[in-house]
């Protein structure tokens, strides 16, 4: 299979050092690394590597996730692969990951989630592909009850069952590690929207191509790693403040796109929610100024804030303890 991998990295030169050397180790055709405007030594270690399948895209600003996968994914069709891969700079492929993608039938499959694990071999709970609670009425009733247990979530991901499995799952969507798509898929579709800047980004393209038609799947048996740090904090609220104002507002495009007939009902409902969340934030007037202004701009639709902007407004709080 020829297939072209694409990471984006900021700021983590020895993780993208590992990374890059275990992605080097399988015959992938390209591989592309979008550097974020990194000033961490990373794009001069990058500057001595030579091997012919790297292509560097050296970013002068940081363009988050989404605009660094937005840009790798347009270069990467440039290299005319049959498949894309995406993911971090924190993330690498195991060491039999495109030797056990190469042993499956792909022929009903247009985009696919890896599984990704911690470095220890669990299951990395923030790259659980996911079902689309809306488009799956018996889903969507186990949510709403888990809403009152607290088990909503396991509601609409896949089980731990599902990762023993030898044959791929039917999914909604999914993360940006360990992403494989056709690249006739993003010819047709486009990359993502690089004004996103952060989260949610890999949510939105993969339920918009499902919405589209496409046909997505989980492949249990083709496992990545993601070296990053469990949450392990006990303060409530976003740390800095500003990554609230992409949550909230990517989180109400991945809601419209999600949730159909419903959207408004449940964009009032999560808009409450963080409204309460004020509770947990030092600067409480600073935190109802984002929250407007990230409601205000999910519901426009409104992606025109400069980061820049953001970043500086809404810097870290100290969020209160538990």
């Amino acid at each position: 299979m020829n297939i072209a991998a694409v990471i984006v990295t900021h700021n983590r030169c020895q993780k993208l050092q590992h990374t890059l050397a275990a992605t080097l180790a399988q015959p992938f055709s390209a591989v592309i690394v979008v550097d974020n405007a990194s000033t961490d030594g990373t794009r001069a270690w990058l500057a001595g590597q030579h091997d012919p399948r790297l292509h560097l895209i050296l970013s002068e600003k940081n363009s988050g996730g989404a605009g660094g996968f937005a840009q790798g994914m347009t270069a990467a069709l440039s290299y005319d692969p049959d498949w894309l891969v995406c993911y971090d700079d924190d993330a690498y492929p195991a060491p039999d990951a495109l030797q056990q993608l190469a042993a499956l039938d792909l022929s009903n499959t247009d985009s696919a989630a890896a599984a990704v694990y911690y470095p220890d071999g669990r299951i990395c709970e923030m790259n659980r592909p996911s079902y689309n609670p809306f488009w799956h009425p018996r889903k969507l009733w186990q949510t709403a009850l888990g809403l009152i247990t607290g088990r909503a979530r396991a509601a609409f991901h896949l089980d731990h069952a599902a990762y023993a499995q030898n044959t791929p799952v039917t999914i909604d969507s999914s993360s940006f590690v360990g992403y494989f798509v056709r690249a006739d898929w993003v010819r047709r579709c486009g990359v993502p929207d690089a004004a996103l800047f952060i989260y949610g980004d890999d949510i939105l393209y993969t339920l918009s191509l499902r919405k589209q038609g496409a046909r997505h799947a989980f492949l249990p048996t083709v496992r990545f790693i993601h070296d990053c740090s469990t949450f392990k904090s006990t303060r409530r609220g976003y740390h800095p403040m500003w990554k609230a104002y992409y949550t909230y507002r990517n989180g109400l495009l991945i809601y419209r796109l999600a949730a159909g007939i419903w959207y408004y009902p449940v964009a009032l409902l999560k808009a409450l929610l963080w409204l309460a969340a004020v509770r947990h934030y030092q600067h409480k007037r600073r935190y109802l100024r984002l929250w407007r202004q990230a409601v205000g701009d999910g519901l426009r639709r409104n992606l025109r804030r400069d980061p820049a902007t953001i970043i500086r407004d809404y810097p870290d709080d100290a969020p209160t303890a538990r």
